[in-house]
């Protein structure tokens, strides 16, 4: 057992703590534009899953999508890592992937079906406030009025940027949807407080594993196994899971270790404005006023987020391996 398992990454972790962005341990000078724009390319990734998903994957397995995103990368990562979780580190891992990935998916695909796609969107904008007022309890990150309006500005971006003025509101649908939002923020907040206790590769793996196992019941209760998949389909799923899940993920929870939660939350955002560019480029998709006035919102609302104060890292300490035993 290694010091790293079970105390965190040390100054002489070795070349996988330098390559996660440092020693989580270091004290910081501030959230930095670079760390933020490089963070930030996560959902923009994200927000290519929507065309993804339209145009390559199989119609009518969401859930499958989702497992196949998370399982196989999951597992990679863990093989690449060579390394299990230890002590209290089993449940952490086992409840963060449920968070921000397991629970998250699931909900998020029960909110697609049961709502306008535009109505699952906005709903999910709310998830930089939720994960801002979590934040401020539970790592005392302050929770100020340019918080609260740019969280505002969010949602309204989203909403003028994809909802349509024949929504309609499913109860189901929209409690999936809220639900998903408190996941995601919880396990932000979380992944925050907890810190980092191994290499990047070997952490993303463990959490993509987790929430891959619990995505498995769902799937075959819910659309059993899958009879005819195409090679586009595997093209499809390929992109999904290796550079929308896996490499994406990693980058996003480098991005939590180095800025502070009500930073870095509000980069989700980007995730709609993306697929709706998406859509406009490469399906013909129609541009209005109202949709130009939410993208002007939503790059506002990520602009004064990227505003905050210094970066909160959470204190390593190595431990001898006697006493964590």
């Amino acid at each position: 057992m290694s010091r790293e398992q079970v105390g965190g990454p040390t100054p002489s972790s070795g070349p996988a703590a330098g390559a996660a962005g440092g020693d989580p341990g270091e004290p910081s000078s501030g959230p930095t534009w670079r760390t933020s724009a490089q963070t930030a390319l996560t959902p923009a990734v994200w927000g290519t899953t929507y065309i993804v998903a339209t145009e390559f994957l199989p119609e009518g397995r969401p859930l499958l999508a989702a497992a196949v995103r998370a399982l196989p990368v999951g597992v990679a990562f863990m093989l690449v890592g060579r390394r299990l979780p230890v002590g209290v580190w089993w449940w952490r891992a086992a409840l963060l992937g449920v968070l921000n990935i397991g629970a998250f998916f699931a909900l998020l695909f029960v909110a697609a079906f049961r709502l306008p796609g535009g109505v699952a969107a906005t709903a999910g904008a709310l998830q930089p406030l939720v994960a801002a007022g979590i934040a401020a309890v539970v790592l005392g990150e302050a929770f100020t009025r340019r918080v609260a309006w740019a969280g505002v500005a969010g949602v309204a971006g989203v909403a003028f940027l994809v909802l349509g003025p024949t929504a309609s509101l499913d109860p189901v649908g929209v409690a999936a949807a809220l639900a998903g939002t408190v996941s995601m923020a919880t396990g932000v907040v979380l992944t925050k407080h907890w810190g980092r206790p191994v290499d990047l590769i070997t952490f993303t793996g463990w959490q993509l594993t987790a929430g891959g196992l619990a995505l498995v019941p769902v799937v075959v209760l819910a659309e059993g196994a899958p009879t005819d998949i195409s090679p586009t389909n595997v093209a499809g799923f390929l992109w999904l899971a290796v550079v929308g899940t896996g490499l994406a993920y990693a980058n996003w929870f480098r991005g939590i270790q180095l800025l502070q939660v009500n930073v870095v939350s509000f980069l989700g955002v980007l995730s709609p404005l993306v697929a709706t560019l998406a859509g406009w480029i490469f399906l013909d998709q129609t541009l209005r006023a109202p949709q130009l006035v939410g993208a002007a919102l939503i790059v506002g609302s990520v602009v004064a987020s990227q505003r905050g104060g210094p970066v909160r890292t959470v204190a390593r300490v190595a431990v001898p391996e006697t006493a964590a035993l």
